[in-house]
């Protein structure tokens, strides 16, 4: 029920998990607007009090689901589901004047129970199976990129020099990823004709190498959405998912995933 959501009671645990998630950061939102603070602090508090306890249950619930609690806790949901729920009790600790501040920044870390909305999205791990598998890939790209944007900037520094202030090559550098990314903040501008003319090729260079990453992380997604079908079954070991229909084992730790389903030892 807690892990998988292949059974009713499954889904409707997941559904009211994520309404509880929604509600947690909409009262997170609300409470940092000064009027709604003031109106409504106190019922504020209660909610994010109350949904703190319930993910406090789930968190320990999913502990103790698991044959390997230690790993799960170290996992990245282990980790974002911890995190989501420890702010509040540290809030609890620092109750001095002068911790006001610290107490102010911890709050603001529950923002993290958005990220447990990921337990429901399936698409999720062949996103991230697509970016894993493309890594290397897009780092040599933007090695490039940076050899490029130094380049453009070296250049434009010799160029155009302190008149147009480009006072170091650093500050040069900085203009040609500005331009390059097509931000184009205007602190700095070429005022030459050639230095115009080289910020020109920086433009259109931007836009053609904005596509390239897209592209690498497209075909690595078309080819992770053709993998077998996956379900919500849950490792009894480790906890993890993302399983084939016709897996006996998990594929993260080895255990046997249906243990009930095991021939007997002769």
């Amino acid at each position: 029920m807690i892990f998988e959501a292949d059974t009713a009671v499954g889904k409707a645990f997941d559904v009211a998990l994520l309404i509880a998630i929604l509600a947690s950061v909409t009262a997170v939102c609300l409470e940092s607007v000064e009027a709604i603070n003031v109106e409504y602090g106190p019922l504020l508090r209660t909610i994010e009090w109350g949904l703190t306890i319930a993910f406090t249950i789930e968190y320990l619930l999913r502990l103790a689901c698991v044959k390997r609690p230690l790993r799960y806790a170290w996992s990245f949901f282990g980790i974002v589901d911890l995190l989501a729920i420890l702010p509040s009790y540290l809030s609890l600790v620092f109750t001095s004047a002068q911790s006001l501040v610290v107490i102010r920044a911890l709050r603001l870390l529950r923002v993290f129970r958005v990220l447990k909305m990921g337990h429901f999205v399936a698409e999720a791990e062949v996103l991230m199976a697509a970016f894993g598998k493309s890594r290397r890939k897009i780092l040599v790209f933007f090695g490039a990129v940076l050899t490029l944007m130094f380049i453009l900037g070296t250049l434009m520094y010799l160029v155009e020099g302190d008149e147009s202030g480009f006072t170091s090559i650093p500050e040069s550098v900085y203009w040609a990823i500005v331009t390059m990314t097509t931000v184009g903040y205007g602190d700095i501008a070429p005022a030459t004709v050639l230095g115009k003319f080289i910020a020109s090729l920086a433009m259109i260079t931007g836009y053609a190498i904005i596509a390239v990453p897209t592209g690498i992380v497209g075909v690595e997604m078309h080819r992770a959405g053709r993998v077998a079908a996956t379900n919500t079954q849950a490792c009894p070991s480790c906890g993890r998912g993302d399983h084939d229909d016709d897996a006996r084992h998990c594929k993260h730790c080895g255990a046997v995933l249906h243990p009930e389903e095991a021939p007997p030892v002769v």
